[in-house]
């Protein structure tokens, strides 16, 4: 399932590109543009012209004479490098995303320009002409930020549950989202309009033999680079290493001293970009002095190594384990959490979240759902008559009749009392009507028996569909005009379904 496809459900809402961004790359793709023209785009912005010119004559571009203008800069470094250094600086500006639980912005971007330098260096190790190859590296893990930023509780599940059983990050994000940060990140790329050689890519830059054929080499340089920023940000896992070894020797037919050299220098030139971006450096340091430290502590405990081994498998054994509890208590709690007491079904809250996230789909994907309300006839006669936990019985028995005729993708809860709503995605008031008469049919013959005494309701339904066709529209006005077509139901003698479509506008 792409990721497209999985976002109409409407769970996130993608960020807007910046307008700057935008301004800029309108001017570069136009034919006639000239060099006065971008940089009088970029020199709308002070402070990001100011940021270029400091990049421009740092030692990671190294400018034979100084550069004192934007239009000097195009000239000197060329319209790519100078549009990639703008774009990076837009988008960091733009989507410094706070630290919270295990996402740590600095980190990220840290991370981030790490291999946007590692990509740019082996495009030219292996001779693939890319211009726009920093920028895209760049990008290709902005889905992480975009689904912790809108989702960071979920998020913080995706962390948990990688951390519990080893599972690699695309597995636990599609896991809990249904989706991995690959396919939201091309989507929001797209979405900005940007050319395919931007979002293509990312939509695989870990699966590279799904890509289009043209853009499989590009994925390739992109794993290459993300195994190096993971190594050089993170807890310099050597598998990274022996990841981009293997692809430059098996892909592109690299010599092992040409990749060690690489290797070597990506450090290096990060930490003369990161200064510009004003990032910390963290603890990066070059792979020579990795080794060197690695071989300095393996001295120093080579005398008491096994018993280091086995403490640290069990420390992993129990880490695992209390990791793997947390994740399933954390579950646990935010499922009852959304949970009607009574009934087991949900409850209001979740309904009115589901109404507002599957509304916002419906508008902006131009899809279609359905709402539907019923409640109980005449039920305040059975509390009277046989008492409330009577009444609290035949509402649990409704429920799981209802809940077992019900698909799995629609939302099924207690708004309140003896009421219940259903959320329908997908569903036009044609089929819903069906399924109204389905679920009257079913609570009709429904029997609950107390002390011998067999007890028979029915139950009035109204219910609406919402398209694009009707409109902007207001999850309150939804509600109301399926609550008018329950009242309908009512005034025609119970026991009946009605439904009130919205006027087409």
């Amino acid at each position: 399932m792409s990721s497209i496809q999985t976002l109409i459900s409407g769970k996130l809402r993608l960020p807007s590109p910046p307008l700057i961004a935008i301004n800029i790359l309108e001017t570069i793709r136009r034919d006639d543009f000239t060099f006065l023209d971008l940089a009088h785009v970029i020199e709308s912005d002070p402070a990001l012209s100011a940021r270029i010119l400091k990049t421009a004559n740092s030692p990671y571009y190294s400018p034979p004479n100084k550069v004192g203008s934007i239009e000097k800069a195009l000239a000197l470094l060329g319209t790519c490098a100078v549009t990639n250094i703008a774009l990076s600086f837009i988008i960091i500006s733009e989507f410094q995303a706070e630290s919270a639980g295990s996402f740590d912005a600095t980190f990220f971007w840290r991370r981030a320009l790490t291999a946007a330098v590692a990509a740019e260096m082996t495009a030219a190790l292996v001779g693939v002409r890319q211009p726009d190859i920093f920028v895209v590296s760049m990008l290709q893990d902005i889905g992480v930020m975009v689904m912790h930023s809108c989702r960071p509780q979920d998020y913080q599940q995706v962390f948990d549950l990688r951390e519990a059983t080893g599972m690699p990050l695309c597995e636990a994000e599609r896991s809990v989202f249904g989706f991995n940060h690959q396919e939201l990140g091309a989507d929001l790329l797209e979405s900005w309009h940007l050319p395919e050689l931007f979002h293509q890519p990312i939509r695989h830059h870990h699966q590279s033999h799904l890509a289009l054929e043209q853009y499989r080499q590009i994925c390739e340089i992109l794993r290459c680079a993300d195994c190096l920023g993971s190594f050089y940000s993170g807890a310099q896992n050597v598998d990274k290493i022996r990841e981009v070894r293997r692809i430059l020797d098996t892909v592109f037919g690299k010599r092992e001293d040409d990749v060690d050299i690489l290797i070597e220098s990506v450090a290096g030139r990060t930490l003369e970009i990161l200064s510009s971006f004003e990032i910390e450096p963290g603890t990066m340091r070059p792979f020579s002095r990795i080794l060197q430290d690695a071989n300095e502590a393996l001295s120093t405990l080579y005398n008491s190594y096994e018993l280091l081994i086995i403490e640290l498998k069990q420390a992993k054994l129990k880490a695992e384990k209390l990791a793997q509890e947390l994740h399933d208590s954390n579950n646990i709690h935010r499922e009852l959490a959304f949970r009607d007491a009574l009934t087991g079904i949900y409850n209001r809250r979740f309904f009115q979240e589901s109404l507002d996230l599957e509304l916002l789909r419906a508008q902006r994907y131009e899809r279609v759902f359905s709402l539907l309300i019923f409640d109980i006839d005449d039920f305040k006669r059975i509390n009277d008559v046989f008492g409330h936990t009577v009444g609290d019985l035949v509402l649990i028995n409704i429920s799981k009749a209802v809940q077992s005729i019900t698909r799995s993708t629609d939302i099924f809860a207690r708004y309140g009392g003896d009421e219940f709503v259903i959320i329908l995605p997908e569903s036009d008031i044609a089929t819903t009507a069906v399924a109204a008469e389905e679920i009257r049919g079913v609570v009709e013959a429904l029997t609950t028996i107390v002390n011998k005494v067999t007890i028979q309701v029915t139950i009035s339904i109204g219910l609406t569909s919402f398209g694009s066709d009707a409109g902007s529209k207001q999850k309150e006005e939804v509600i109301s005009l399926a609550d008018k077509a329950l009242y309908i139901a009512k005034l025609a003698g119970k026991n009946s379904v009605r439904a009130l479509p919205f006027p087409v506008t």
